[in-house]
């Protein structure tokens, strides 16, 4: 392929671009590809890294601690590190349909698994902390809340699907798609809004009735862990749904430095925090100077971990 080629009305050909988009062609002049821009090689590599590295990070403590639960996050960073050797791959190989899609696939699941992390965390602060902690038991934050992610990630898969196969047709409609993708990132956002909101509340109940006044140190910046990964994942929700709800041809979706600081950047905030204040050292049983409290007795307290 040449490194030129002619430009009809500012698009390439239909031939011309199904062709680019099986191989790995350098740039083109004035054609960009289904990002609209050149991915930068240099941000793939450094998010393939520490996505990798903190991947490595909750395998090693997860086997050391026996946290078997925390699988979650790596999982997570794992398919990070999948979408993130796809954007690297992109960077070389900037038209190829192959590594676009694997990237957008991957990066909108990964986020997924880090929640249902989350919630899993919470309920363990709800167990630790007495039922009075919070409106919902444990049981139901994970039920409710993981169900709600699944039923997301289908609906975007589903939309996700329909804009492919309309992408890859001549003059193909890629707007039903892209609406029922919509559809299913804002159901995503209201989701993890009502979480957030449930999980304010029991910071709030937590508070007010100075449940945490028996504890040591060590679960106070485990919680303030929590929050902020949670916080994380909120923005870069933000910022997704309102990237999808301008469309394909948008100025977020269009703009790498965007994606790298509001959803890159914010998904290795978000998990690699836990490297740092990990449950296995934090939550009862993970050391012993925790002091628990006068209810939760021996064998209650290893049933937490």
């Amino acid at each position: 392929m040449s490194e030129t080629a002619v430009l009809v009305n500012g698009a390439l050909p239909f031939e011309l671009r199904e062709q680019l988009q099986k191989g790995c062609h350098v740039p083109i002049e004035g054609y960009n590809g289904p990002y609209d821009y050149h991915p930068s090689l240099a941000a793939g590599v450094v998010f393939l890294t520490l996505f990798a590295l903190t991947m490595l990070g909750h395998i090693a403590q997860m086997v050391w601690k026996r946290t078997w639960w925390m699988a979650v996050f790596w999982v997570g960073s794992l398919t990070e590190v999948i979408g993130w050797a796809a954007r690297t791959w992109s960077a070389e190989c900037p038209y190829n349909s192959d590594a676009f899609l694997m990237q957008i696939t991957t990066l909108i699941i990964a986020p997924t698994f880090y929640t249902a992390g989350i919630y899993i965390l919470l309920g363990r602060f709800i167990q630790i902390l007495g039922r009075e902690s919070s409106a919902l038991s444990p049981k139901l934050y994970l039920w409710i809340f993981v169900v709600c992610d699944v039923i997301s990630l289908v609906v975007q898969a589903v939309g996700g699907a329909m804009a492919s196969t309309e992408s890859d047709k001549e003059n193909g409609n890629t707007d039903p798609g892209t609406n029922v993708m919509v559809a299913g990132i804002l159901f995503q956002m209201v989701s993890i809004t009502i979480f957030v909101l449930c999980a304010t509340d029991f910071v709030r109940r937590s508070l007010r009735r100075r449940l945490l006044q028996p504890m040591t140190g060590t679960i106070i910046p485990l919680l303030g862990a929590m929050i902020f990964s949670v916080i994380c994942i909120y923005i870069r929700s933000i910022y997704r749904t309102i990237e999808l709800l301008q469309g394909w041809d948008g100025y977020l979706i269009t703009t790498e430095r965007f994606f790298c600081a509001l959803d890159g950047a914010m998904m290795v905030l978000a998990v690699a925090v836990f490297n740092i204040f990990h449950p296995g050292w934090l939550l009862p049983g993970g050391r012993e100077n925790f002091r628990r409290k006068p209810e939760i007795d021996e064998g209650s307290a290893n049933e937490l971990c």
